[in-house]
């Protein structure tokens, strides 16, 4: 197969929560644990970070990879979803794993695959777990996928264990409780191994204590120790949370005896995007109307998304958004201003809500918009309208953040 039929049959055949959403959840990790064995654990072959939470974990993860990558280590980095190209998902030192690994991996394994009803996640974490160790990286920082407990990458042995942000999102899966959810993303934290958490919640804070002192692990709340603060590259006012996580994550690893010197992380989180080729976080796609994209789509981001948004100077606020269609429309509609102007479109997966019920649910609450047959309809209506000195929001979804970047 070719690299792009191979990609196709991966997204097509095999059940993708990113496409069909909660059908394609696993109750367990015997299908990884299998996987793995087949594979002769090619996780036990590198050092690894393992990053949780609801808001903030793709983030966190990056700047971890980069500050390492200035310290001269030898970078793996998963995460997920990608934006344009599955091989985003994949990277040493920033560059994507290369094609012909990708056909390689799938070709030799294929049988396996089939014959044991893998999901995507679940082959997809295999053939990064393989990648990483077969090219020898140092460390690689692991993004969890979704929740912790249950989700594939849970088979790590990690140096540190670092939780972000937690909030009502994936509530079908993970609990409908902020300490339900976190119960699940402390699935992550191993026996003996310190776990950071980045942002000190009281409905959370007891629940991470427990799992902590249950398996003997020292346990960190990085904004009660870090005071110092440092400047990203990454534009979005919330990730002087994220870097709080990084920081102590960093400060960890030097007490193990890794050699990360204060430059090393001041750098490393100065040039995150150039190291490790993140994109869609608080981005600016144009000057002059401003274009700002950013991948928030729950409560607890789009919250800080839209503080920040409202600070930014403009005579007319347009917003390009859309959802996929098991999002709580209800959470997130007061959080966005009524004094914009809407462009409703369905992100361009099936599990995207159609553009004109999107519209329904914010007209019916006072807002003003129409809907598009598409993301890039919507954006370039928009950009037509808006002068230079309007502003432009496009969110929502990750995947309408992915057709414009």
């Amino acid at each position: 197969m070719t690299y792009l039929q191979t990609v196709n049959w991966m997204f097509s055949q095999l059940p993708m929560y990113q496409k069909q959403g909660q059908t394609a959840f696993k109750k367990d990790l015997s299908n990884t644990i299998n996987l793995a064995n087949h594979l002769n654990n090619p996780q036990h072959k590198f050092k690894s970070l393992h990053v949780a939470g609801t808001n903030g974990k793709g983030s966190s993860s990056h700047l971890l990879a980069s500050v390492l990558q200035e310290a001269g280590y030898k970078v793996g980095l998963y995460t997920s979803p990608h934006l344009k190209d599955f091989r985003e998902r994949i990277k040493i030192n920033g560059k994507e794993v290369s094609k012909q690994f990708v056909i390689d991996f799938i070709e030799e394994n294929k049988s396996f695959f089939e014959d044991n009803s893998l999901s995507f996640f679940e082959m997809t974490v295999g053939m990064a777990f393989d990648y990483f160790a077969k090219q020898k990286v140092d460390f690689a920082v692991i993004e969890v996928g979704l929740g912790g407990r249950l989700d594939s990458t849970n088979i790590i042995i990690p140096e540190v264990s670092l939780i972000t942000n937690i909030g009502l999102d994936h509530v079908q899966f993970l609990g409908d409780t902020l300490s339900l959810i976190a119960s699940e993303k402390a699935g992550i934290i191993k026996s003996n191994i310190p776990v950071i958490i980045s942002e000190t919640q009281p409905e959370t804070q007891d629940v991470f204590n427990a799992f902590a002192e249950k398996n003997s692990s020292p346990i960190y709340f990085a904004d009660q120790l870090i005071t110092k603060t440092f400047t990203t590259d990454l534009k979005g006012s919330y990730q002087s949370k994220n870097i709080k996580g990084v920081v102590q994550t960093v400060n960890l690893l030097n007490k193990k005896g890794y050699k990360i010197s204060e430059d090393n992380i001041v750098n490393g989180l100065l040039y995150s995007v150039k190291n490790t080729g993140l994109k869609g976080r608080w981005q600016t796609l144009n000057t002059a109307p401003k274009v700002i994209c950013d991948t928030a789509h729950n409560k607890e981001g789009l919250t800080l998304a839209m503080q920040q948004l409202l600070q930014e100077k403009y005579s007319n606020l347009y917003i390009v958004f859309g959802v996929v269609n098991d999002k709580d429309l209800v959470s997130i509609l007061p959080l966005l201003p009524k004094h914009a102007t809407y462009y409703f479109c369905k992100p361009n997966v099936p599990r995207g809500l159609d553009a004109s019920v999107l519209m329904q649910s914010f007209l019916d609450n006072g807002f003003i918009g129409k809907p598009y047959a598409s993301v890039e309809e919507a954006y370039n209506t928009a950009l037509n309208t808006a002068s230079v000195d309007d502003v432009i929001y496009i969110g929502g979804s990750t995947f309408v953040v992915a057709e414009v970047v």
